[in-house]
């Protein structure tokens, strides 16, 4: 696997991005051209598009929620354990200072660059984009989904 850094550090599930909504998609354009092309059962085909956009939100959604909300959560476990490892102080008070998408994207910084880099994030207000480009030595987190 070739190393992690901010240019390549999104992943993609191959089965729902690859395979699941773009038939999803193809079967939602099905239908719309029916809506046009079939006047007789154009209100059938409306129901039946709705609910292919229906199936794949819901389907997109809930894939996504429970996996995301834990892995939120260790995420903030993982950097109140390094800072306290790193400073012997508890994370608590920055976690007020700073926002979730910030926190995460702390989190690819090395320890020798992570301490530097939450003192400029709060002095800057650095969005988390900014923060990731910042950081020289990319720490890969390959097993978010």
């Amino acid at each position: 696997m070739a190393s992690q850094r901010f240019s390549n550090h999104v992943r993609y599930y191959p089965p729902h991005h690859f395979v699941f909504y773009p038939f999803l998609l193809l079967l939602e354009a099905g239908a719309v051209y029916n809506i046009f092309c079939d006047p007789a059962l154009r209100t059938v085909w409306i129901f039946i598009a709705l609910l292919i956009l229906l199936i794949g939100w819901l389907s997109y959604m809930l894939r996504q929620h429970y996996a995301l909300m834990l892995q939120n959560r260790m995420v903030m476990l993982e950097m109140r354990h390094r800072y306290f490892v790193l400073t012997g102080k508890p994370f608590d008070p920055l976690e007020q200072l700073l926002s979730f998408s910030q926190v995460a994207a702390l989190r690819f910084a090395p320890d020798e660059e992570l301490l530097p880099l939450i003192e400029k994030t709060l002095q800057e207000a650095l969005p988390p984009r900014s923060i990731k480009q910042q950081i020289r030595s990319w720490k890969a987190d390959t097993m978010r989904v």
